[in-house]
């Protein structure tokens, strides 16, 4: 298949995939199009399923991109991969739904997703944790922000005592905005997709030092 019969059939599912994303993607090598002497790329009915696994892990698990080229090798040397899933609800009809990667919920939305209360949420919000835009909505990820400070409360650590993490959170984030800053400025498509990635692997290595000088600090401690 050329990369055009490649788009079309994945746009239904992935409506804002694009032949720069496809373009992207294969230039991080997750998937290897082979070339026709002209230089066409032609697509073959797996090269089309391990697309549609990155745009999936993507869009439902948030994964950067490196997990998914690992999880690929796996299934490459015929080994299983568990992939932890994102927060979900039973919707009306018996399907589990969960707010797509870039979409809003608001508060009601949120607590249908997650079974904290109103008031629960309001409490993450004074404490700083989420903030809502203009119209009052959160970002996806506020599920698993949800989520985990629920937990933290019900072991006795309240919203408000984690104050210091958004700050902390934010201070990183810029750091990691100030590396991938020059990509973005790129006139190309592909130079803006790696930017975007690279920043989403740069916040799981940082979360990952946070978290093991977090088990540092208690293991000191005890």
């Amino acid at each position: 298949m050329t990369i055009g019969s490649v788009l079309s059939l994945l746009q239904a599912e992935f409506p804002a995939v694009t032949v720069s994303k496809l373009r992207f993607l294969e230039d991080q090598g997750l998937v290897s199009p082979t070339r026709t002497g002209s230089g066409y790329r032609k697509y073959s009915q797996a090269d089309v399923e391990r697309l549609r696994y990155t745009l999936t892990q993507q869009r439902d698990n948030f994964l950067p991109l490196r997990v998914i080229r690992e999880n690929l090798e796996e299934l490459d040397a015929g080994r299983t991969v568990e992939v932890s899933r994102p927060a979900r609800m039973v919707a009306v009809d018996g399907n589990l739904v969960a707010p797509a990667r870039g979409a809003r919920v608001t508060a009601r939305e949120l607590s249908e997703l997650t079974g904290a209360s109103l008031k629960e949420i309001d409490d993450i919000v004074v404490s700083g944790l989420l903030t809502p835009d203009a119209r009052g909505r959160f970002t996806a990820r506020a599920v698993s922000v949800v989520q985990l400070a629920a937990v933290l409360s019900q072991r006795g650590i309240a919203p408000r005592n984690l104050r210091s993490m958004r700050s902390n959170a934010e201070n990183t984030g810029n750091l990691v905005e100030q590396v991938v800053a020059p990509g973005r400025t790129q006139h190309t498509a592909v130079a803006r997709e790696r930017s975007a990635a690279d920043a989403a692997e740069l916040a799981e290595v940082a979360s990952r030092l946070y978290a093991e000088l977090l088990r540092i600090s208690v293991d000191e401690s005890s």
